[in-house]
């Protein structure tokens, strides 16, 4: 528990091996079985359908030993809560594609509005992405988009490397929709990026390897995958903020906020959660289904009528 609370507030695996002696082979084992978990917490608790109101989402440009990658992420404004994430060699539409789908499943049909960069990928991934099949045609149904839908991108203007000014653009929805989504979520009165910026840089103090100037730079994607995901879910439970107050002043981790828990988990309840196992379905074939595999369905059926 103690290394996968220093891993998780960004202590890097040499200062662990130093402090307790392990073998950093046994660390990195840790490490990725901490981060499994977490991600199976994640994608059993967390992605589940809700009203999540404003949803930002952004890339990190991360350098590895074996190259650049990118990590998307999404959250959600209002409780802070963070949505999942996806890591690529490519900041390209599979990628964007993957981590709107994370937020598609946490998504409740209703008013939405979706801020992003300048990235113009994102436009039209989110516009395919939040549709509905339309019922009663013929044939084929038809996709019919979400009629409360507003898309927003906050575009920052440079010269050189410095930020001299920021463009606002409305390119989906319209402005009601956009106007009342915007306003609706606490502390936010004006159209940013702000909220899953601070994220990042929460996730870049928090994974070692994200570090713009570490010298400790991981070798496989699937490292910071795992490590995404061991910090996405402390900071979902684990870590309380101050600017989500509940009413006698106690400040609430995003899980919280969310209606998912009602107390600061401990790292503990994440690494021991039982997550359950997926629903089973029988698989596909041609033909008669043999007797034993009928009677294995009308089982499965009568237990969970």
């Amino acid at each position: 528990m103690q290394v996968v609370t220093l891993v998780g507030h960004g202590c890097p695996i040499p200062a662990i091996e130093a402090a307790f002696g392990f073998q950093a082979s046994t660390i990195r084992a840790w490490i990725d079985a901490a981060g499994a978990q977490s991600e199976a917490v994640h994608h059993a608790v967390v992605m589940q359908e809700r009203d999540l109101g404003q949803v930002q989402a952004d890339e990190i440009h991360v350098k590895t030993q074996a190259g650049v990658l990118w990590v998307a992420m999404a959250m959600m404004v209002s409780t802070r809560l963070w949505l999942g994430g996806a890591v690529s060699a490519h900041r390209d539409r599979a990628l964007i594609t993957h981590v709107i789908a994370l937020v598609v499943a946490c998504a409740q049909w209703g008013p939405l509005l979706v801020v992003t960069d300048g990235l113009s990928t994102y436009v039209d991934v989110v516009r395919k992405a939040f549709r509905t099949r339309q019922p009663g045609a013929r044939g084929r149904p038809r996709m019919v988009p979400w009629p409360d839908l507003a898309i927003a991108q906050v575009v920052k203007q440079y010269t050189g490397r410095a930020v001299t000014g920021t463009c606002h653009r409305l390119v989906h929805g319209t402005v009601s929709t956009f106007l009342t989504q915007l306003w609706r979520t606490p502390g936010c009165q004006v159209l940013n990026t702000a909220y899953i910026e601070r994220l990042n840089g929460t996730f870049r103090a928090r994974l070692a390897t994200l570090g713009r100037r570490t010298r400790r730079s991981a070798r496989r994607s699937t490292t910071i995958a795992r490590g995404m995901y061991l910090v996405g879910t402390l900071y979902n439970f684990c870590t309380p903020h101050a600017s989500l107050p509940v009413g006698h002043g106690t400040p609430q981790t995003p899980a919280m906020a969310a209606g998912i828990t009602d107390h600061v988990w401990t790292i503990r309840e994440v690494v021991h959660y039982r997550v359950p196992p997926p629903r089973w379905e029988p698989p596909r074939q041609r033909g008669r289904r043999s007797k034993e595999m009928q009677a294995k369905i009308d089982r499965w059926c009568a237990d969970h009528h």
